[in-house]
């Protein structure tokens, strides 16, 4: 009898380990996801010289974050990431407008595929043109007006699971 209560008591103070150590677990995992990512966070500025800031997209539950450039102006915008061998997987270029328009992109003259991401005012996305083909003139355009558009590497969209109607804020 004796034994049998000690073997309870075990169970007992290990269900409640468990049990304590799982809720810990979830707290830490939402606060660090939480944390994780500060939209619009500045950073240092890129090689490139463009500022930097941190741009976060959440899709289902998943929070991931990047380091974008930020294409502010014209000359920035018309360059983009052409002439770039890669990217990482962290790292993106953001092409900001004053106001919601219609976007249209291009490859040209750019060596690598990239995920080209298509953000509506409200920060959801509203398409991608995933894996695009380096050096194409053929034009990737907005279904509708949009007030920024993303660049990340190639197949990544695809490979996190990042669709339309997942949130982007930077």
């Amino acid at each position: 009898m004796k034994l049998m209560l000690k073997s309870a008591c075990i169970v007992a103070v290990i269900m409640c380990t468990t049990a304590a150590c799982t809720a810990q677990s979830s707290e830490a995992a939402s606060r660090s996801s939480k944390m994780a990512c500060t939209a619009g966070k500045k950073m240092n500025p890129s090689d490139a010289g463009l500022n930097q800031v941190q741009l976060c997209i959440q899709s289902g539950k998943k929070i991931r974050s990047y380091i974008v450039e930020v294409a502010s102006n014209s000359r920035e915008q018309a360059q983009g990431l052409m002439f770039r061998k890669s990217l990482a997987d962290n790292a993106g270029m953001i092409f900001p407008f004053s106001e919601a328009k219609p976007a249209s992109f291009w490859m040209k003259n750019t060596v690598i595929s990239l995920d080209i991401i298509f953000i509506r005012a409200d920060g959801t996305i509203e398409s991608i043109a995933a894996n695009t083909t380096p050096y194409s003139e053929v034009p990737v355009s907005s279904g509708e007006p949009v007030i920024a558009v993303l660049e990340l590497r190639g197949g990544l969209t695809k490979e996190l699971g990042i669709k339309p109607g997942d949130m982007a804020k930077w």
